[in-house]
């Protein structure tokens, strides 16, 4: 007589907690942010206006500096928030900064050609696609009740059943 074993298949995928999924999303919305911004960097002109003390229509200052700085510092940070926060300040936080980001990433086509249309439109597509991932992930974190009577702990992801 044999005794049989439930092995898991090998390509079977176990659930990946939410702040996992959160924290991949703003580490490659992280990725993408930083290398549009250095891809730009080759658009002719690009540099002469930087040299000049000119990015977009607004000249280098200190205050400028500071306030890019804390755009790309926000994401940055969701990324280790989003692994650490409780559950339910981690979910609303997300989808504030989350919101917020979209009419910041959509600034990016703000006085372009369309000579640049393919390099925008797939630069702000791919962000706005992984900041509807994070409000989408974020907006359906699964809940569960506790029973009647238990400690059981709100707001934390509930199993998904195996197929």
């Amino acid at each position: 007589m044999t005794d049989r074993t439930n092995t898991p298949n090998p390509l079977d995928t176990p659930p990946i907690p939410v702040q996992a999924k959160l924290a991949a999303a703003w580490t490659s919305f992280m990725f993408l942010y930083l290398y549009v911004d250095y891809l730009h960097l080759y658009r002719p002109g690009t540099m002469d206006g930087i040299l000049a003390g000119v990015v977009f229509e607004f000249d280098v200052s200190p205050p400028l500096l500071t306030a890019f700085l804390a755009l790309v510092s926000i994401p940055a940070l969701m990324v280790m928030l989003s692994m650490t926060l409780p559950a339910r300040l981690n979910r609303a936080t997300n989808l504030v900064v989350a919101s917020l980001y979209i009419p910041v990433t959509a600034f990016n086509a703000v006085g372009e050609t369309w000579d640049w249309a393919a390099f925008y439109g797939l630069s702000i597509g791919l962000e706005l696609l992984l900041l509807a991932f994070i409000l989408r992930s974020a907006w359906m974190w699964s809940r569960t009740t506790a029973a009647p009577g238990s400690r059981a702990r709100r707001d934390v992801e509930a199993p998904r059943p195996t197929a």
